[in-house]
C-alpha cells in the first residue's frame, strides 16, 4: 500500500512546526510569541481538503474558568483578557452531526511546552519543539483521515469529529480547551485522544494535582543569618522529607518534586520562598489518599526540622517559627482520572493495529475529561514515546515511519468502525457489548 504521509503532509508539519504555540503559562525570555490562531486556521484549512467543515475556531468562554478543579495558574493569568483569547480551539467534523452511536472523536493538542527551535527534517526525522507532542501526530492524524475518507461510509454514514487544542501544557490540563468541547457534547462511541504511546492503546490516563508550599518569613543579613527565617534551608529540608515519604505512600500514584526557589543573591538570607510538588494518580479515591498524605507528612516534616535545628544557632528561629511561617495551599487538585474497559472497543484497536497496553499505568493528559461518559469509550493512542523522543526536552524529535504507522491505524480505525456494527451504548458505567 502506498504512503499514507505523503510529501503534502511532511510540509505541513514542517509549516506548523516553525509556529510557534508555546502555552503562555509555559513561556520564557526566549520565546517568541504564539501564534497559535494561525496555526490552528493553517490546520483546519488542510482538513477542508480532505472533506472537514470547521464548526468552531474561537477562544473558550470565559465562564469556563468558574468550574472546580480549574488550575490557580489559569485563572491568574486569565486576568489579562488577551490570554484566553490567543488560546483558541478548533473543532471539525467530516459529515453532518449524528448521534454519538455513531460518530468517532479524535482529540489533538497543538499548544507546547517553551523552547521553540527551528526546526529540521533530515528525510527520516522530524525534530523541533512539539514534534512528537503533539504537532507530528496531529498531522498524521489528518493523513489517516485523509485516507479513511475514501470508504463510501466515512462521512455519510459515520461521523469524524477532531478537536484540535489549546490548553493542555503549562499544568492547564484542558480546563479552557477539552473540557468545554467534551462538556457540550462534541465527543462519540470512540474517543481518541493522540498523544505519544508507541501506537499502545491506553484506557487510563491519570490526573494530576500540584501543592504550593510557601514560607512567608522574614529575611536576615548575610553578617545575621540568625536574625531571620531560611526559606531555602526549610523548604530544601522538606523537599528531601516530602520525597521520602510521599515515594510509595500511594501505590501507583506518581510524585514529581518540582520548583523549589527562594533568591538568587549570596549575601542574604531568604526569608520568602516555595516548593511544588505535582502529584498523579490513577483514581479519584487515590487522589484523595494523596492529598491526605501530602497534609500529614507536611505536618510531620516540620516537627522533625523543628527538632533537628531548634537547638543550634543560625536555624533556631526558624526552626521555632517554621510552622507558624509554612503553608500548604493546592494550585490544581479534584480532577478525574480515566479508567475505562469496552471488549468492543478493545477489539476494534486491535483489529486496525494499534498495540495492548499490557500494564502501563498510563499519563495525564486532556483524556482525563472522558472520565465518567457512560456512552463512551477513550483510549490514548498515539506515535512516539514521550520520554524516548525527548518530549518537554531539547531535542525533540519524531521519526516519519511512526507518523507512518500511526496514519495507518487511524485510517483502519475509521474504516472499521465504519464498517463494523456499533453495540449500544454503555450504560450504568457498564462496558458496551456488542458483535466484535
Amino acid at each position: 500500500m502506498s504512503a499514507l504521509f505523503t510529501g503534502r503532509y511532511r510540509e505541513l508539519l514542517l509549516d506548523l512546526l516553525r509556529l510557534p504555540s508555546v502555552n503562555p503559562l509555559e513561556t520564557g525570555p526566549a520565546d517568541p510569541p504564539s501564534r497559535l490562531p494561525e496555526l490552528l486556521e493553517r490546520y483546519a484549512a488542510a482538513a477542508a481538503e480532505t472533506g472537514f467543515r470547521t464548526v468552531r475556531l474561537a477562544a473558550p468562554p470565559a465562564d469556563c474558568l468558574d468550574r472546580p478543579g480549574v488550575p490557580a495558574t489559569v485563572r491568574a493569568a486569565a486576568r489579562d483578557p488577551r490570554f484566553l483569547s490567543g488560546q483558541p480551539s478548533l473543532l471539525l467534523r467530516l459529515g453532518p452531526e449524528r448521534a454519538r452511536a455513531d460518530t468517532v472523536m479524535f482529540n489533538v493538542h497543538l499548544d507546547t511546552v517553551a523552547g521553540h527551535t527551528p526546526p529540521v527534517c533530515d528525510g527520516t526525522r522530524f525534530t523541533g519543539r512539539g514534534a512528537v507532542d503533539a504537532k507530528g501526530p496531529a498531522v498524521a492524524l489528518l493523513a489517516g483521515l485523509a485516507a479513511a475518507a475514501a470508504h463510501p461510509s466515512v462521512g455519510r454514514d459515520v461521523t469524524v469529529v477532531v478537536q484540535a487544542v489549546a490548553g493542555e501544557e503549562g499544568g492547564a490540563l484542558g480546563t479552557y480547551g477539552t473540557r468545554p468541547l467534551m462538556e457540550a457534547g462534541h465527543h462519540g462511541r470512540l474517543n481518541v485522544f493522540c498523544e505519544p504511546t508507541g501506537l499502545r492503546a491506553l484506557p487510563r490516563a491519570t490526573a494530576a494535582m500540584t501543592a504550593r508550599i510557601t514560607v512567608a518569613g522574614e529575611d536576615a543579613v548575610d553578617d545575621h543569618p540568625d536574625a531571620g527565617h531560611n526559606a531555602t534551608v526549610l523548604l530544601g529540608f522538606l523537599a528531601q522529607h516530602l520525597a521520602a515519604r510521599l515515594d510509595g505512600a500511594v501505590p501507583g500514584a506518581r510524585v514529581c518534586v518540582a520548583g523549589l526557589h527562594t533568591g538568587h543573591t549570596h549575601n542574604r538570607v531568604h526569608g520568602t520562598g516555595t516548593l511544588l510538588l505535582n502529584l498523579s494518580y490513577r483514581t479519584t479515591a487515590d487522589g484523595d489518599r494523596l492529598k491526605t498524605a501530602v497534609t500529614r507528612q507536611l505536618a510531620d516534616g516540620l516537627e522533625r526540622f523543628a527538632e533537628l535545628f531548634g537547638a543550634g544557632r543560625e536555624f533556631a528561629r526558624t526552626a521555632r517559627d517554621a510552622a507558624r511561617v509554612t503553608r500548604l495551599r493546592w494550585d490544581k487538585q479534584g480532577l478525574p482520572a480515566l479508567d475505562n474497559r469496552d471488549p468492543w472497543a478493545e477489539a476494534l484497536l486491535t483489529r486496525a493495529g494499534a498495540r495492548p497496553p499490557a500494564d502501563d499505568p498510563g499519563f495525564t493528559c486532556d483524556a482525563v475529561w472522558a472520565a465518567g461518559l457512560t456512552d463512551a469509550f477513550t483510549v490514548v493512542l498515539g506515535p512516539g514515546d514521550l520520554a524516548a523522543n525527548r518530549a518537554h526536552a531539547p531535542g525533540e524529535f519524531v521519526d516519519l515511519a511512526d507518523l507512518e504507522d500511526f496514519a495507518s491505524v487511524v485510517r483502519r480505525l475509521v474504516t472499521s468502525f465504519a464498517d463494523g456494527a456499533r453495540p449500544a451504548v454503555a450504560r450504568a458505567g457498564r462496558p458496551a457489548t456488542g458483535p466484535r
